[in-house]
């Protein structure tokens, strides 16, 4: 009777194989032994009609109003640049891109113009010596900053790329300062543009309250609109002395830095106490 009494009785964790109960408790926890919890954006989401018709709402009202202020930041880059020029090291000439948004709306994009300027053989074996320098130096880091070597060894290996590309052909190179100062000043404005839809979608559909979720989405365009036009100056100051810099302007530099600035104001925004556990507090 006890042997069929301990035959019909659940299973437990216990009853498991030693490999797969050694393999939960690792499973919850990190390289330094603490507990994984849950993100947070995944604990608490809970998907409300409020905060459904605020993310609709945010989206449709930043939509208008940074399409009737498109032509004045077209208008503000335009003055950033033309000072640039004036007074920074910068032989570059400015041009402005016509783009039809609408049959009442075109848009002046203004971006550089230089003259494309292949690298010289002192301009190679420079860089390439300081590439190699560069890529030593990881080996000194510590063990902690690991995914900051792994972020230095991917930049390198794109310039890496683009100086074996100028050594082999240097003179095939397809592209030219001008067209990449156009696009980076077009696909900018573009990006700035669809930050509201971007965080319709991943940021006000939470319990923030209306005024963080306002407040996020005018920071990041703001910090866009002033971040870009500088970027064009400093880029260009690269560019005017060689376009062997390109590649890894346009990889590591251009719109994936941009990016990551919407990213980083993603998370601190995710990182403000919900408005319930603020009503819990009090």
């Amino acid at each position: 009777m006890d042997s069929s009494r301990t035959s019909e009785r659940p299973a437990t964790s216990f009853d498991k194989p030693a490999s797969a109960r050694s393999v939960e408790p690792i499973r919850a926890r990190g390289h330094r032994g603490g507990i994984i919890i849950m993100h947070r954006s995944m604990a608490h989401f809970t998907l409300k009609p409020m905060n459904l018709a605020s993310a609709i709402s945010l989206l449709l009202f930043f939509s208008a109003i940074w399409l009737v202020w498109l032509p004045r930041t077209c208008m503000l880059w335009r003055q950033i640049l033309a000072v640039g020029i004036r007074y920074l090291p910068l032989h570059a000439n400015l041009l402005l891109a016509e783009s039809h948004l609408a049959p009442h709306l075109t848009l002046e994009i203004p971006y550089l113009s230089m003259a494309p300027v292949p690298p010289s053989s002192l301009v190679w074996s420079l860089t390439c010596g300081v590439t190699i320098l560069l890529f030593a130096a990881t080996y000194l880091f510590p063990n902690r900053w690991i995914p900051v070597v792994y972020l230095v060894r991917g930049g390198l290996l794109v310039q890496v790329t683009a100086l074996a590309y100028f050594a082999l052909f240097p003179a095939a190179f397809p592209h030219s300062p001008t067209s990449y100062m156009e696009g980076l000043s077009t696909y900018g404005l573009g990006l700035i543009s669809i930050v509201p839809c971007l965080f319709g979608l991943t940021y006000h559909i939470f319990d923030f309250g209306l005024p963080k979720k306002a407040f996020l989405t005018i920071v990041t365009m703001a910090h866009l609109t002033i971040l870009l036009p500088f970027q064009i100056l400093l880029q260009g100051l690269v560019l005017q002395k060689t376009v062997l810099f390109m590649p890894i302007l346009y990889i590591v530099f251009g719109m994936p830095l941009d990016v990551m600035a919407i990213v980083a104001f993603y998370a601190w925004g995710m990182s403000w106490p919900f408005r319930r556990s603020l009503k819990v507090t009090n």
